[in-house]
């Protein structure tokens, strides 16, 4: 048991750190501007990413300014958190869909990812984007690449709407589930070639199962949630399985965050010991930033990995309640102890490139909160 008002935990020279930050940043007005210009046939694909690059070199020293030790690209190149890196897969396309994602009072654009082939990777836009964060960070910060878990790939391609083209070339689940691993350890060498030392996956697939009104409504399709578990666990352990011992994998489980609002609630009781039990994950960033989220208990499932509390909320700029926010990583460190605890938002403050409803001013304040506090917490 810790009293994290008296006792000061230790920090740390790895990712994750005591003050982190899940990846997504709110996109400037300039790159908003450049990205319409470029829809509208204005602008050139290369005069787009000068603008990029030059956002995200800006962004990249402002990461620094702030005090954050892993820094990324702010997915400034995507437009969704996930679709994005699954289009630049071998035998994967866009696709229109008859509708988007349902979150509390909004639907999100009507896109995904449907299949054209056999699922690989031989290259991928994004190992260029991480070679770029990689100069732009330098050396003395770590260049952390974000992309979706290989679970939230197996999702999409079990989507309804996708059935038929996934069906065209895969006679089962298994068989598709073994080549999305293999096509992402793949990438995920393709990225440590590079120099990239931290791979984070984001999965809301987790969040979902966590939701019992969605558990009912597959349950009642005849789908048996618990087994569903255990394929996303394994599809997302094989794909880390074997990769270099000094490259940091670690996950964020997503709860929805699109225009400041959410898609799934309920504790993570439900998913904590499949989980927590996937191998070769060195820590989770958990969404704790409202009763939607359940309590602390389930994190006794965890082994040695860290727990980034995702104790801030990135949906809004007003400031959570300092004493509370200590006294809820008391309650945690009671459970798992000070020093397998780190402090992030809940989620990125834009996920797709809409954003959240906050200012990029709301937003840098937000992280100096969390930093003042984690400072006063780990020495």
């Amino acid at each position: 048991m810790c009293n994290v008002t008296t006792v000061q935990g230790t920090s740390r020279k790895a990712a994750p750190y005591r003050f982190d930050v899940v990846g997504s940043f709110l996109r400037p007005e300039a790159l908003k501007k450049a990205r319409a210009q470029f829809g509208k046939g204005e602008i050139t694909e290369a005069e787009l990413k000068q603008i990029e690059d030059r956002e995200i070199i800006q962004l990249v020293e402002q990461q620094k300014a702030a005090g954050l030790q892993a820094v990324t690209d702010g997915e400034f190149r995507r437009s969704w958190w996930h679709l994005d890196f699954m289009w630049g897969l071998d035998g994967v396309e866009k696709a229109g869909s008859e509708k988007g994602y349902q979150f509390n009072g909004i639907e999100t654009r009507a896109e995904t990812a449907c299949l054209n082939g056999k699922i690989g990777f031989s290259d991928h836009p994004f190992v260029e984007h991480f070679r770029f964060l990689k100069q732009a960070a330098g050396d003395d910060v770590v260049a952390r690449q974000t992309i979706p878990a290989p679970a939230q790939f197996l999702a999409e391609l079990l989507r309804p709407e996708n059935n038929a083209s996934t069906d065209k070339y895969y006679s089962s689940t298994d068989e598709l589930a073994r080549d999305i691993a293999q096509a992402y350890h793949k990438a995920i060498l393709a990225f440590y070639e590079e120099g990239c030392r931290n791979i984070q996956l984001d999965d809301c697939t987790w969040g979902m199962l966590c939701d019992r009104e969605f558990a009912k409504t597959m349950q009642g399709a005849g789908v048996d949630t618990a087994e569903i578990a255990k394929l996303y666990a394994r599809v997302n352990q094989e794909a880390v399985e074997g990769l270099p011992s000094d490259l940091v994998v670690t996950t964020h489980v997503c709860r929805g965050n699109y225009y400041s609002t959410w898609a799934s609630s309920g504790g993570y009781e439900p998913v904590a010991e499949t989980l927590f039990g996937i191998q070769h994950i060195d820590g989770y960033y958990l969404e704790f930033d409202t009763e939607r989220a359940g309590d602390f208990t389930p994190l006794k499932e965890l082994k040695d990995q860290q727990v980034v509390l995702g104790l801030f909320s990135s949906k809004t700029g007003v400031l959570e309640d300092k004493d509370v926010i200590v006294a809820r990583i008391k309650e945690a460190a009671e459970i798992v102890g000070l020093d397998q605890i780190c402090l992030s938002p809940q989620c990125g403050f834009a996920s797709t490139e809409e954003g959240n409803l906050l200012t990029e001013e709301e937003q840098w304040r937000k992280l100096a909160f969390i930093k003042e506090i984690a400072e006063e917490i780990w020495s």
